[in-house]
């Protein structure tokens, strides 16, 4: 052949510069089971309650849809004041979840401590007991 590549040379060539593709599980990364997961928000809160109501008074619904639909036109009717307990009990979830996390991205950081928060209260509450009557010293 004259002054062109053979076939052979030119896949060669397409073999070194094709990128690898990467599968949908590979680009994700791996979820830590011990992450906490997110609060739910004040209409969530509403909707636990509210889908016990709606199955007191229609037992026979299977449609989750429908109890999704209802719930949410409920949720759109009710004033600020009627919605005010569902904010305030999402607003102490999200604290709750907020020192979860903070404890869960430490845990992190420091690289790996095993023990939960309650583990490590109850630890020290007895320590506390225990050498209650002596006191402990500073090696500066």
């Amino acid at each position: 052949m004259k002054g062109g590549k053979s076939k052979a040379d030119s896949r060669k060539a397409d073999s070194r510069l094709a990128v690898k593709k990467q599968s949908k599980k590979e680009k994700k990364a791996a979820k830590d089971p011990n992450k906490p997961k997110r609060p739910p928000s004040a209409f969530f809160v509403f909707m636990e309650d509210f889908r016990k109501q709606y199955k007191e008074k229609h037992p026979n619904n299977k449609s989750v849809a429908a109890v999704g639909k209802a719930g949410g036109d409920k949720w759109k009717s009710l004033s600020d004041e009627e919605k005010a307990p569902f904010v305030a009990k999402a607003e102490k979830r999200k604290e709750e979840y907020e020192r979860k996390m903070e404890a869960y991205n430490r845990k992190l950081a420091g690289g790996g401590d095993d023990e939960s928060d309650k583990s490590k209260s109850e630890v020290n509450d007895e320590e506390d007991e225990e050498g209650s009557g002596e006191e402990e010293e500073d090696d500066d």
